[in-house]
């Protein structure tokens, strides 16, 4: 048995004692080397399940005493069993504030979600778009109309082929960025107070477009590894008239997380017939073999598939692309009045970029980076962290097989957006948890992001700062 099922043993044997009441709330669990030595498994494993129970609110830590039962009623909404009623979004204020970007150079530049462009293949990109603007200066003034340019639209047909996910050209439309997909999924298969159902931990982008639109979320419990429960969701659906599900089966923003390929069936045998949202931006980042696609594996044609390429080339670009299925007709209507004239320039010099082949060697080049930047800060933080004896066996990083992105749990009682503004004193960027859902549930964690993270002295510096502060907070 592999260490990931062995870690699967212990949690699942936890659930089980605590769900039958062998332990209840507030109740000490068997210590790690009791638990080590009952169940034959390494500390290791016993621990890396703890903190994955901690991290989905299942249970707590208390300095120098091991972990406890959280109560049902501070749990129940993590483990799937009640739910908190489908809520409206109020985070634009907090984003705003949050986003707002700054021109100094960053000590630890772990905050944005931004890929990396300090490659050549951007430089040749960004000369393409120069190309491209002095030809639009002969050219006469038009509107680049929807779907969107030609040349362009089949370069994403042969990406999307790269990712497994079945398409024909007839079936692209080019948005501006992912956002724009969503919202326009959104907006074809919802209308205002309608209740829409997101994994939880759920981007904040997705949030905004949900509070825009005056929809109702209903956040489903997701493990930081595995990402959304199908059993959750199932149960979620038996309670409310969920009108569509946004999900990101590949490394979702903020946690990381990639679902396997049993729960992608399972999402969509209890799904029943809601309608699907995919995100795939972070799809072609991964650093193993990819996994088949929601749409991909979609039998009654609900599957909305969204990507982009802001996570592979540059967020700037705003050049996403959607595949609506059964929704088409109504989706390219609100595409057409909404853009009906879309950006020639940024289309026909992208178009031109994908036709040169150097997209597919630079996506290599960045699955490469990302994991070697990942596998540093994930070795230079826990490093950092376990320092502090208070901080050491009661926090949970996760480690990404894919994109840019690793999220942070602490205990409950700390506040990130404190330590978020403690450390923009330092020039260090870290985004605080409460943008990634309703009713600050998050507030205790942190994500962070490594596209730009190059493992420079003064970034160890700021690794070391950052566990300092976080130390700090700790009781």
């Amino acid at each position: 048995m592999d260490v990931i099922n062995k870690y699967d043993q212990v949690e699942q044997h936890l659930r089980q004692a605590i769900n039958a009441g062998v332990y209840q709330a507030n109740d000490k669990l068997p210590s790690i080397r009791q638990l080590s030595t009952d169940l034959k498994v390494s500390k290791n494993t016993v621990i890396r399940a703890y903190q994955e129970l901690e991290a989905v609110g299942v249970i707590y830590s208390v300095a120098k005493s091991g972990y406890r039962v959280k109560s049902s009623e501070a749990s129940s909404n993590q483990n799937g069993s009640t739910y908190h009623p489908p809520s409206k979004v109020d985070l634009l204020s907090i984003c705003k504030s949050i986003l707002t970007y700054s021109n100094e150079t960053e000590l630890l530049p772990t905050g944005s979600a931004h890929p990396n462009i300090n490659f050549p293949a951007i430089k040749s990109l960004y000369a393409e778009i120069g190309r491209h603007a002095r030809m639009q200066s002969q050219l006469p003034s038009h509107y680049q109309v929807p779907p969107g340019n030609n040349s362009l639209i089949k370069q994403l047909l042969k990406i999307s082929h790269d990712l497994g996910v079945p398409a024909q050209y007839k079936d692209i439309a080019v948005t501006h960025g992912a956002q724009q997909a969503i919202s326009l999924a959104l907006r074809a298969l919802t209308e205002k107070g309608d209740i829409v159902a997101v994994e939880s931990p759920c981007y904040f982008g997705n949030l905004l477009l949900m509070e825009s639109l005056g929809l109702k979320v209903i956040e489903i419990p997701s493990s930081v590894t595995t990402g959304l429960n199908p059993d959750a969701l199932a149960e979620a659906i038996e309670l409310w008239n969920i009108k569509a599900i946004i999900v990101t089966p590949n490394f979702a923003n903020p946690t990381g997380s990639q679902m396997p390929l049993d729960k992608r069936h399972a999402l969509l045998n209890v799904s029943k017939e809601i309608p699907i949202i995919e995100d795939d931006v972070f799809g072609a980042l991964s650093f193993d073999e990819s996994l088949p696609s929601l749409k991909s594996l979609d039998t009654q044609d609900r599957v909305i598939y969204v990507n982009s390429l802001s996570k592979t080339l540059d967020s700037r670009l705003r050049i996403g692309w959607i595949l609506s299925g059964r929704y088409q007709a109504k989706i390219e209507k609100f595409l057409i009045s909404d853009n009906m004239g879309s950006l020639n320039l940024m289309q026909s010099a992208v178009a031109e970029f994908l036709t040169t082949g150097k997209y597919r060697s630079h996506t290599n080049k960045m699955r490469r980076l990302y994991q070697s930047n990942g596998k540093k800060l994930y070795q230079w933080l826990t490093s950092a962290l376990d320092q502090y004896s208070s901080l050491k066996g009661h926090y949970h990083l996760t480690q990404s097989n894919g994109s840019f992105i690793m999220w942070l749990t602490l205990p409950e009682y700390i506040d990130t957006h404190e330590i978020h503004l403690e450390c923009k004193q330092d020039k260090i960027s870290v985004y605080p948890g409460l943008a990634f859902g309703t009713n600050n549930r998050y507030s205790h964690c942190l994500r962070l992001t490594y596209a730009n993270f190059e493992g420079r002295e003064s970034e160890q510096y700021g690794v070391e700062r950052l566990a300092q502060i976080i130390a700090s907070h700790i009781k």
